[in-house]
């Protein structure tokens, strides 16, 4: 019957197919399921399901900045500003700023292509703010329906099929699978590199080698992307790795495509955030003149608002006329969400010292990072002290990445369900607990490791109570394996 269909899975585009989401996998379909069962008066063995697949924070309780909050209310419904005399000044005074660039004073106005125009103004204020003075141009930023609209886009521009060869794209493995997703619906070529779990998830030169050497016969390898802070494994790259980085991607002449949307999550001692701009910027040429694109997003930081979609792309280095072209191609697309943009000028553009919102804005961003650290931490000891699990420190980001060790009995078991083992034992540890995870084969694995991803977002209580479920399954998990 289906294939009556003028448009079916015989003729689709095959590589809708092959490519695969694993964080909005086959587990996360059947979380929600099994939370329509529970609301149906369906009997289980847990009362609730703890999604834990997915850096959402305000899903798992965090509650919004009021200054954003209150900012896109003014924004959405001027009359607040008039009407509303618990608005402070300063959230009216850049309520008026950004409708003041908006067609017609309304974010309900098509914004430019690349985005509301005193949004990139104030991007690239605060670019150059955090790197230390270095120089950021307003017309090189292109803000976007969060970071992975823009990592999407410029990807895009790789595709070439008239090359005998596919482009190739280094990403690292473990990597977000935004990345194998893109890479295989774009018909491009994924070149892994693998992480140092031994090293904390550090990014190794002769890693980096091999991999390009592995794969230059097949691929025609013009891409390297970073994810720092790491996603899904908690690193926050040195300076001297990032250094490192640089240079072979000059050795290679590579395409830099900086992830950089954990960018505030750093929590570790010693560890701090360094962008790919200042230091490449910094080590002077040759490498000052690499071509990066770099990404943020209002959806990670102390923010958390996923759901806003808003992010910018920054280039460095882009040959002129290929910026043209892009910037082409996105206009076919029209503009992001005006909100979203609104979203971002209240991240990249907030209150100053002195300012009415100031005190609360600090106040609420500073308790946001503190609880983010202490889980952090919590997480970290929390799986490493359970039999059959490590777990790396969580540097930064929003997840840890512990590796399991899976009984060769539940492998076995795995293996004849035609299932990968860290997913069967996902699945079993969904089924038993209403706890979701994502399986490590989701986001890349050296052969014969097994890992999961797991947030640090859920709150405290939500947590311990999450930790008491998964121990208790762990155990047995074993027990019936061993």
């Amino acid at each position: 019957m289906a294939h009556e269909k003028t448009l079916n899975v015989a003729n689709i585009n095959p590589n809708v197919i092959s490519m695969q989401y694993a964080v909005r996998g086959p587990i996360v379909i059947r979380a929600v399921e099994l939370e329509k069962e529970l609301a149906a008066g369906a009997k289980k063995p847990f009362p609730n399901v703890i999604k834990a697949n997915i850096g959402d924070a305000h899903a798992m309780g965090q509650k919004p900045i009021t200054f954003i909050r209150q900012l896109l209310a003014c924004i959405a419904n001027p009359s607040l500003m008039e009407t509303d005399k618990s608005i402070p000044s300063d959230v009216i005074d850049h309520a008026k700023t950004f409708l003041g660039s908006c067609g017609g004073k309304s974010a309900g106005a098509y914004s430019q292509s690349s985005g509301v125009e005193v949004v990139r103004k104030h991007v690239s204020e605060y670019i150059k703010k955090r790197d230390g003075g270095i120089a950021s141009n307003s017309e090189d930023i292109c803000l976007s329906g969060g970071a992975s609209e823009s990592i999407r886009n410029v990807l895009k521009l790789f595709i070439n099929h008239n090359n005998p060869k596919k482009t190739g794209v280094m990403i690292p493995i473990p990597q977000y699978p935004l990345y194998s997703a893109t890479i295989e619906e774009f018909g491009l070529g994924q070149v892994g590199y693998y992480l140092s779990e031994a090293s904390n998830w550090s990014m190794d030169e002769a890693e980096l080698e091999r991999s390009f050497n592995d794969h230059s016969q097949e691929y025609d390898i013009r891409v390297l992307c970073i994810i720092n802070p790491g996603n899904p494994t908690g690193q926050v790259l040195s300076r001297e790795n990032i250094e490192t980085i640089i240079k072979f991607a000059h050795k290679k002449k590579l395409f830099l495509l900086a992830d950089e949307v954990y960018q505030d999550n750093v929590y570790a001692q010693g560890s701090k955030f360094h962008s790919f701009k200042k230091v490449l910027t910094e080590m002077g040429e040759p490498y000052n003149k690499l071509e990066l694109a770099s990404f943020h997003s209002v959806s990670k930081g102390y923010m958390g608002e996923c759901g806003m979609r808003g992010g910018y792309v920054e280039f460095l280095n882009l040959d002129p006329e290929v910026y043209v072209l892009f910037k082409k191609m996105i206009s076919a697309k029209l503009c992001s969400t005006v909100l979203g943009q609104a979203v971002i000028d209240a991240v990249v553009n907030p209150p100053k010292e002195g300012e009415p919102s100031y005190a609360l804005w600090k106040q609420e961003k500073d308790a946001v990072l503190a609880s983010l650290k202490e889980r952090a931490t919590l997480v970290e000891k929390a799986y490493s002290s359970i039999d059959g699990i490590s777990c790396n420190p969580v540097q930064g980001a929003m997840y840890a990445f512990p590796q399991i060790t899976i009984p060769q009995k539940a492998v076995e078991k795995a293996r004849s369900l035609n299932q990968e083992p860290d997913f069967f034992y996902a699945m079993e540890l969904l089924e038993n607990t209403g706890i979701c995870i994502v399986p490590g084969s989701g986001f890349g694995q050296k052969d014969g490791t097994f890992h999961f991803r797991t947030t640090i977002l859920p709150q405290t209580a939500l947590f311990n109570d999450m930790l008491a479920r998964f121990t208790d399954f762990h155990v047995k998990f074993l027990a019936q394996y061993k």
